[in-house]
């Protein structure tokens, strides 16, 4: 099997319109999108977050969501009418359930957005063959998030308040991942798939 790989600066519409091109390109076309680009950035409070970390934050979250899948959408369109079928996944956030810990104010407001924008998408791509959905992933230990962002004594705090009695595993994500984006026909979309180990409901 043949691969690439690419890097782009998704903050920006010029990068992520040519990132796609590239992927189209490669691949004759495209049926999957999986919107994973994001990031916590810096814990801030309120009072902390001035209004360039806050613009910041929401456009690495949500503005890379909105710009990859805006340059993505006409090609998973053409995909569904000859395929049946095309699926967007976007990576939200427990955060975005529930809110986050101290100092994630803006990422919980984002990964919240990212909900918003998935139910209302699927709304809009669901009469031309596009399913979109969501994963809300909580506490996944080996990942750069955590590694940079959560400390040992908040793992500990955290993992004690999960009913599974661990945390995740990138491997628990992108199995999640791979379900929703491999229903082209399916009947999901709109929804929000929470990889918590039970924290969210509970």
């Amino acid at each position: 099997m043949n691969s690439i790989g690419a890097s782009a600066d998704l903050t920006t519409s010029e990068a992520s319109n040519a990132l796609v091109s590239q992927a189209v390109t490669f691949l004759g076309g495209l049926d999957v999108l999986i919107n994973n680009a994001g990031s916590l950035i810096g814990r801030r409070t309120l009072m902390e977050a001035d209004d360039r970390f806050w613009s910041d934050v929401i456009s690495l979250n949500v503005g890379s969501v909105r710009r990859v899948t805006r340059a993505a959408a006409p090609h998973l369109i053409a995909a569904a009418q000859t395929a049946g079928g095309a699926s967007i996944v976007n990576l939200s956030s427990l955060a975005g359930r529930k809110g986050g810990h101290g100092g994630s104010l803006a990422y919980s407001t984002a990964k919240g957005a990212v909900l918003t924008f998935t139910r209302s998408l699927a709304s809009e791509l669901g009469p031309q063959g596009v399913r979109v959905n969501a994963l809300a992933p909580g506490l996944i230990l080996g990942t750069s998030f955590h590694t940079t962002h959560t400390t040992a004594e908040a793992v500990r705090a955290t993992v004690a308040g999960i009913p599974l009695g661990r945390g995740g595993s990138a491997d628990d994500v992108a199995r999640a991942a791979v379900f929703l984006a491999g229903e082209f026909d399916g009947f999901i979309t709109g929804a929000t798939l929470d990889i918590n180990g039970g924290v969210y409901g509970s």
